[in-house]
């Protein structure tokens, strides 16, 4: 198994707090930053090693010069049981099912756009998907070691055992003849959506009870899964908070 590299302030901060690093490096340069010697701090109290490095060696070490003076190595984590934690789920649990993307920095903005809407845990398929690296995790902005993932081998089956449950099945589909805003996206949810270039598989939207289109102005037909996954997330998490739609008079 290859190493794994955690970086970037946001990133490494929740993963030390999450338990999930191993040793950590330092930029020399930057150790003296309030932001950066909280994280040295954390470690050193949870028995973490730092060590102090030039930041071009953490550059090499990563292979990236995003780091932000900070560099975690991983710790080799046990994958999630997911029937144990679905088993656990709150009646009106809130779930995000990405079906099949594959650009890291889409998929770190989906789970920081996840965390923040206060999603319950966010399902991915073994196959054919993007896994939790370095880049997801600075893309995500900590939400990698703060929001539940589960990889599943069989996203069909899944729904299925959730909607068994009592779940509501919603997916995103362009040529969705309701919007999303004429949706009831209260109770227990899962909200799927496809993929970059293909959408959502056939077997996978067979499985929705319902679809949802974002309705749109201009020419434009499409909007980035991550951009797309961000205003659904925020729609269904104001109505599951009982928030309401400002209505301005003059």
């Amino acid at each position: 198994m290859a190493e794994e590299w955690i970086y970037g302030i946001h990133a490494v901060e929740a993963a030390v707090q999450a338990g999930e690093v191993e040793r950590l490096w330092m930029a020399q340069e930057r150790a003296a930053d309030a932001r950066v010697l909280a994280i040295r701090q954390a470690a050193a109290a949870s028995g973490i090693a730092v060590v102090l490095e030039p930041a071009q060696a953490l550059g090499r070490r990563c292979r990236s010069e995003q780091h932000q003076g900070v560099l975690a190595r991983a710790l080799p984590l046990p994958p999630r049981d997911w029937k144990s934690f679905a088993g656990q789920l709150p009646d009106n649990a809130f779930l995000l099912m990405l079906d099949g993307v594959t650009d890291p920095h889409n998929l770190g903005a989906c789970l920081r756009s996840a965390e923040a809407a206060g999603v319950d845990a966010v399902l991915l398929p073994k196959d054919n998907a993007c896994g939790i690296t370095a880049t997801v995790r600075k893309a995500a902005a900590g939400a990698a070691s703060r929001v539940p993932v589960f990889f599943l081998t069989n996203l069909a089956r899944s729904l299925k055992d959730l909607q068994e449950r009592k779940f509501w099945v919603a997916g995103l589909a362009g040529e969705a003849e309701q919007s999303m805003y004429a949706a009831d996206l209260r109770g227990p949810l899962v909200l799927v959506m496809g993929s970059e270039e293909r959408g959502m598989r056939r077997l996978i939207r067979e499985h929705c009870d319902f679809l949802l289109r974002i309705p749109m102005a201009g020419q434009i037909e499409s909007l980035n899964v991550s951009v797309a996954t961000g205003i659904v997330l925020f729609e269904a998490h104001r109505q599951r908070s009982g928030e309401a739609v400002a209505r301005h008079s003059r």
